[in-house]
Formats: structure tokens, sequence, C-alpha cells
């Protein structure tokens, strides 16, 4: 059987989704399950729950690649108290990983029960509201760098993280929320949502390839590395513009982005359903 040309547009359609939405806090599977909608994209390989999650280690190569000196504990050009630095903040990644994947693995078989527009809508909506006021009531940070986050801070931002298990929710939004609240400036609250996304993305690509993908046809693989691809390369734009936007502004644009995409689509699903 031939290639799907239809498939392959789709896919990079949802590359460059997944690659904008993945590191700004409005849900980028969320994204992907609405455009899907919209797309009448139902029972293809690009619809399916393995190619939602695996394409997102395309947008997570891009982190590895933009950050790979800051993330590497071996670097040559590190003194020994940068190499220990490093080590350190990998420990605190793992920690704030914990619940997300304790988590996630008890509830797994459930969650797809929740991948419609109308939690999606929801969720965008709630946790728009949410940026507006926790950014409203945003004091001074008392975090500024990594070295001075404490293990406990990490872990507690990790319990945030569990609240993106329900799609619409974003993973990025719900960890860079935490972490705000938490007294990290909007920066390292980017930052470390980043950083936290490669060892959870990867833990979850990883149990999805083997749960669904190990026999998977060449022409499901080949669409599924057309998204990864695109999605890695407009993650590197997405990602230079979130760390230039923080640096200036704050969260609040986010917010109503969530609020008036939410209230669009259920406008338009109560009038065409």
């Amino acid at each position: 059987m031939g290639l799907n040309f239809i498939e392959i547009i789709r896919s990079v359609i949802l590359g460059i989704v997944e690659g904008i939405t993945e590191w700004l806090p409005i849900s980028s599977t969320g994204h992907m399950i609405l455009v899907n909608a919209f797309m009448n994209n139902y029972d293809t390989f690009t619809s399916s729950d393995l190619y939602l999650y695996v394409i997102q280690l395309g947008a997570i190569l891009a982190v590895v690649t933009l950050y790979f000196k800051k993330l590497n504990p071996f670097s040559s050009s590190k003194t020994n108290q940068e190499k220990s630095d490093t080590w350190q903040m990998w420990f605190k990644v793992i920690i704030a990983c914990l619940p997300a994947a304790i988590i996630g693995l008890l509830l797994d078989n459930i969650m797809n029960k929740f991948e419609n527009p109308w939690v999606v809508s929801a969720m965008l909506i709630i946790y728009g509201i949410a940026f507006i006021i926790i950014e409203s009531r945003n004091k001074t940070a008392v975090i500024n760098d990594m070295k001075s986050m404490t293990y406990k801070t990490a872990l507690y931002i990790g319990m945030f993280q569990v609240l993106s298990i329900i799609p619409g929710t974003s993973r990025s939004g719900a960890t860079i929320l935490g972490a705000i609240i938490l007294g990290c400036s909007r920066g390292v609250a980017a930052e470390f949502s980043f950083f936290l996304a490669i060892p959870v993305m990867f833990g979850v690509s990883l149990l999805k390839i083997v749960k669904y993908g190990l026999s998977m046809p060449f022409n499901d693989i080949f669409v599924l590395i057309i998204g990864m691809v695109v999605a890695y390369v407009v993650s590197m734009m997405a990602i230079e513009f979130l760390v230039s936007y923080v640096r200036k502004h704050d969260f609040k644009a986010f917010g109503w982005y969530r609020i008036i995409l939410g209230a669009l689509v259920i406008a338009y699903f109560l009038i065409m359903f």
C-alpha cells in the first residue's frame, strides 16, 4: 500500500501545531485534539493516541539541541562546580517527574476518555482564568536561578505537573503556574518546564510505543517522522520566542488566549452538533 498523501499533510499541520503549542502554556495535546476534530480526522493514525504523544519527541529534541551545553554535566568547558550544579539540576528534574510518572502510569488506561473537545475547552478556560488571577497577584520572585530552587520546591512543581494529565490543561502551563506560585521568576519557571519535559515525554512516548507501536507499518512510521521533524523545527522558534517574551511580559496574554479559544470552540460545537 502506497503512502497516504492526506495523512502526510495532516502530519505536517499537526507538527506545526505541536511545535508552537508544546512550549507555550496553551496545551499542545489539547490543540491537536481540536485540530483533528476540525479536520474531521477520526480513526486514522494521525488521530491516534500513539501519534499524538510520540510526535512530542520532535519538540523534545529541540530543547536538547538549544540547551545541550547547559544540560550536559560532562562538558569539558565546565568547571567542577558547574558540573556539580548541572547534576543537581538533573536531580531536581527527576524528583519533579516522580508524581506525574506514578500517577500517569496508574491512570494511563482511562485518560483517553477525556480526549474530546468539551474537556479540552473547559480546561483551556479554567487555566486561562488561573493564569490571569495568579499573574495579577504575582509578587517579586524569590527564586531567580536554578541553583536557588530547593528539592522540595522541585517536588511541588512536579505535583502541579500531574494536573496536565487532563487534556487541555497544558503540561508547561501547569508547571509554569506552579513554579510562579512557589516563588520562581518567569524565566526560571519556563526553563524548568522545558527541562522537566525531557524525561516526562521520553517516558510517555516510550510507554506508548511499547504499548501500541512495536509493529507499526512503514507508512505510519514515515508519517510520524514527518510530524516529528516539523515539530522539531517549529519548536526551535517557539522556545526562543517564549524565552524572549518572558523577559519583558507576564503570562496574562496566554490566559486570555486560552479563554477566547475555549469559548469559541464550545460555541462552534454547540452550533454544529
